[in-house]
């Protein structure tokens, strides 16, 4: 099975040979290093920038513009805080010139925890995304649902942002990309460059089918009555995690939505879930403060108060200017699979 990193590289082949893609690019996008996480190694349309986010993201919609597919890279969105004016103009566009302007890009940059990657590297920025008018933003928490939104990304007349969580680029999915050989070293002789001289390498693409995943849907990773778990990104695993714990030990169904798409995202899936478990709890690892859970859970109480059998909560990342690079630190900022189990027991221990 492709593990995440993989999964964008074949979404992004698949681009190139026939959803029109004519330029990939970033710092270390290109040869010979294919991206950070080795998620553009072998493609055709890569090419290297300088270290200049504004000038990636300026780019990127300068190409846009001229009606051609780009997919660019901020090598983390750590360092795409300097480019929020842009994204802004971005998403403004196609409203500003009455349609006539559209920005068929995508802007993929890898996003949180996990990886300990200190103060620098550990950011996340959904939260901020999602407040960007005229963006769609997706964040997939499987190689499968990343090849999917990718496709869908791209095919998209709009600015589209492509959130990946850092601690899930090496993780396997369960199910195959189509196209993709069951045998995981026939995928990596394939696809992954060698270590070393790789200056005569080249890809040998397997024959890769079409699979969309549409923007705006969430999944049902765990179907359950008790409560209504919704993450998105690396915190699915754990949620699912803690639904199959307390499924074992307690015989508790909790049920979990992945919701893939921070903005348009899927409330019809989240009402229907409420409306069934009458308790819910938003987790992710973005700052508590001003996080996009809060307004979830804000449109939980006010649409539906009287469905809910207890307060709506949210898990999220501790307010801190940082997260610290020892493991211990790291582990306390963010939530862990401990602390949501606790929280969800609390849930369900409230008494209307």
């Amino acid at each position: 099975m492709a593990n995440m990193a993989q999964s964008i590289r074949m979404a992004l082949h698949y681009g190139e040979k026939h959803l029109g893609v004519k330029d990939i690019f970033g710092q270390d996008v290109g040869a010979p290093m294919g991206g950070v996480f080795t998620a553009t190694q072998g493609l055709e349309t890569t090419w290297n920038t300088p270290l200049d986010e504004r000038g990636i993201v300026g780019a990127a919609m300068g190409i846009a513009m001229t009606g051609d597919i780009c997919v660019a890279e901020i090598q983390f969105c750590d360092y795409i805080f300097n480019t929020i004016d842009l994204l802004k103009i971005a998403g403004n566009t196609n409203w500003v010139t009455n349609g006539n302007a559209t920005l068929p890009m995508v802007l993929m940059t890898p996003v949180g925890a996990g990886i300990r990657g200190s103060v620098y590297h550990s950011h996340s920025f959904e939260s901020f995304a999602s407040r960007l008018p005229g963006w769609k933003v997706v964040m997939p928490s499987t190689p499968l649902d990343a090849y999917g939104l990718m496709l869908s990304a791209i095919k998209d007349p709009n600015p589209v942002m492509f959130l990946k969580s850092k601690a899930l680029m090496r993780v396997r999915g369960e199910e195959l990309i189509p196209g993709e050989p069951s045998d995981e070293k026939e995928l990596k002789a394939m696809i992954d460059a060698p270590v070393g001289d790789r200056s005569n390498w080249k890809a040998k693409w397997p024959k890769l089918e079409e699979h969309i995943v549409e923007i705006g849907k969430g999944k049902i990773t765990r179907s359950g009555s008790a409560a209504t778990v919704v993450s998105y990104g690396r915190h699915v695993l754990m949620c699912n995690q803690v639904a199959d714990e307390l499924k074992k030990e307690k015989n508790i169904d909790l049920e979990v939505i992945d919701l893939r798409s921070i903005y348009p995202y899927d409330w019809e899936m989240i009402k229907t879930s409420i409306k069934k478990t009458g308790r819910v709890i938003f987790v992710n690892e973005d700052t508590e403060v001003t996080n996009f859970a809060e307004h979830l859970s804000y449109r939980a109480a006010r649409e539906l108060f009287y469905e809910l059998m207890a307060r709506p909560k949210v898990l999220a990342g501790k307010n801190l200017p940082g997260i610290g690079l020892h493991a211990n630190l790291e582990d306390a900022s963010v939530p862990q699979v401990s602390e949501i189990k606790e929280e969800v027991i609390s849930l369900l221990q409230e008494i209307p």
